[in-house]
């Protein structure tokens, strides 16, 4: 290959060596770039009135593209967004979907940033959300649901109670009504749980977690099922199946895709949380060991919850694997290779308990994450529900003594040995504080 060797010192510096050569590789590669070039006038054109090719990173890039159809493959959909975090994906899938004056139904066990999302900043924008306390119960659904509910949302498996949503029933409640149900999938992943399977319209994720693996990087992801029918939803999202002037509806232009290609062309590039195509392609990295290190995880974790259930030390484990939990026979009939590895046990001790636990632990890593290959631990009551009531926090199952726990792929026996030295911490520290009281 000749390279360049005409032109000044600056033009050569910038333009030899950016023609990369006609090799396939066969990893992934990284399209690390802001944008492409066109090959001609007319391609420029193509490009911004059909959307063919690729033209700037914002609006679709090869890397990216890649890992969204490897996603919407995983999750059995018909296609993916890949975003920059996992509450960017779920901001733009509410955000195509809902407008001012619109109501959400939401189950009241989920993720913390979620609400504040809800209850915070889209109520601001004139958008209710009404909260479901039983999520087991159909009729709870149907009767918070009104003639402005445009969303139905609930997490597959919960934060931090570990409850299982009933899929079905809640997706078959919303289909009567034309309403979509979104599922946070990130406990369960699609190697354990497929909610568009179960009748859900949308999933999102939160790719930093199992989908990623490492701890390295944010992503988000979502995954529609493409069966948006505008016959039965067309007069609850106007702005799907209204044509402009001259100009086809998506409805017109994407049929059963109109949900994600409005989110693809309007909603994410706007809104602009990108992804890195670095990102991008560590997030297909991980995903390509996913269903290795879930379901280690979750052998590690029903065997460290079973441990933990059996400690005198231990009050109470929420954990769907375990037959004590009110949804173990949801899960063992929803979930297919393991129960995931998330879930929460609540020290007899309170405070106390909790904080020399956290103190104590060595192999398992204390920090605000999970779905990492490593066991990481969080005291909610102080960090992540610290803004909730004790009422609040206890109908959530967050006590004083409660701790989260996401199991990683350590060797069982050492992890074993890291709890049994930190219960022995904890329990030390109760009767400390017992003796000072006294």
């Amino acid at each position: 290959m000749t390279e360049r060797t005409t032109g000044g010192f600056t033009t050569r510096q910038v333009h030899v060596g950016t023609d990369a050569a006609p090799a396939t590789p066969r990893a992934l590669p990284i399209h690390l770039t802001a944008g492409f070039t066109f090959d001609s006038f007319d391609d420029a054109a193509v490009h911004f009135g059909a959307g063919d090719g690729y033209g700037y990173t914002r609006t679709g890039n090869p890397t990216v593209d890649a890992v969204e159809r490897k996603l919407a493959s995983l999750e059995g959909g018909a296609e993916a967004v890949l975003l920059a975090s996992g509450q960017a994906a779920l901001a733009v899938a509410l955000l195509g979907l809902v407008s001012a004056g619109s109501h959400i139904v939401s189950s009241t066990h989920i993720y913390e940033g979620t609400r504040g999302l809800l209850v915070d900043n889209l109520a601001r924008l004139g958008i209710e959300t009404t909260f479901v306390d039983d999520i087991q119960d159909p009729d709870a659904w149907r009767r918070a649901i009104r003639p402005e509910t445009r969303v139905l949302l609930g997490e597959s498996i919960a934060n931090a109670r570990n409850d299982v949503l009933d899929i079905a029933a809640v997706a078959a409640i919303g289909d009567a009504a034309g309403i979509p149900l979104i599922v946070d999938n990130t406990f369960a992943t699609p190697y354990l749980l497929r909610p568009l399977e179960h009748g859900a319209a949308i999933v999102v994720h939160s790719a930093s977690k199992f989908l990623a693996g490492q701890g390295a990087v944010l992503g988000g992801v979502i995954v529609d099922d493409g069966r948006f029918d505008a016959s039965r939803s067309g007069r609850l999202f106007p702005h799907l199946v209204e044509s402009g002037a001259g100009t086809p509806s998506v409805w017109e232009r994407y049929g059963g895709r109109a949900r994600i290609a409005h989110l693809r062309e309007s909603v994410a590039p706007r809104y602009g949380p990108t992804p890195s195509p670095l990102t991008a392609f560590l997030i297909g990295q991980g995903i390509e060991t996913l269903s290795l290190r879930v379901q280690r995880q979750s052998e590690n974790a029903l065997a460290v919850a079973g441990w933990l259930a059996d400690r005198p030390e231990v009050a109470s484990v929420d954990y769907a694997g375990l037959a004590s939990h009110p949804t173990h026979d949801l899960a063992r009939n929803s979930l297919r290779g393991g129960y995931g590895s998330v879930f929460t046990v609540t020290l007899r001790g309170g405070l106390p308990a909790a904080r020399a636990f956290v103190e104590a632990v060595s192999v398992i890593t204390h920090m605000t994450h999970l779905g990492d290959v490593r066991s990481l631990v969080l005291h909610p009551a102080t960090t992540s529900h610290a803004r909730r009531s004790p009422a609040e926090r206890a109908a959530l199952g967050v006590h004083p003594g409660t701790l989260r726990l996401s199991i990683g792929i350590e060797d069982l026996d050492d992890l074993l040995a890291d709890l049994d030295q930190a219960l022995a911490a904890a329990a030390s520290a109760v009767r400390d504080d017992a003796a000072v009281l006294a």
